[in-house]
Parts: structure tokens; C-alpha cells; sequence
């Protein structure tokens, strides 16, 4: 292999695993909020109790 080959090889290799050690430490050190947690409650007319 060329070296610009070695090069673009070791760059992509090396981004790929730093975007996954950031993500893996990023999910493991962010504490845990339930208020956080994104969503809608669906109220049909259908189910609602008179």
C-alpha cells in the first residue's frame, strides 16, 4: 500500500473509533433524567371517561 493510502487508512480508522469512544462515554456519563424524555399523550374522544 502507498503511503497516501496508509494515510487516508489510519485517518478514517482513527475518526471512526474517537466518534465511537466519545458516544459510548457521552451515553454512559450522562445522568439519567426522566423530565428530559420527549413524547405526547394520545387522547382520543373515543376513550375519554364522562
Amino acid at each position: 500500500m502507498t503511503e497516501g493510502g496508509w494515510i487516508i487508512m489510519i485517518l478514517s480508522v482513527g475518526s471512526v473509533s474517537t466518534l465511537f469512544v466519545w458516544c459510548v462515554i457521552k451515553v454512559l456519563t450522562t445522568p439519567e433524567d426522566d423530565e428530559k424524555l420527549h413524547g405526547f399523550e394520545i387522547e382520543t374522544p373515543d376513550t375519554k371517561e364522562d
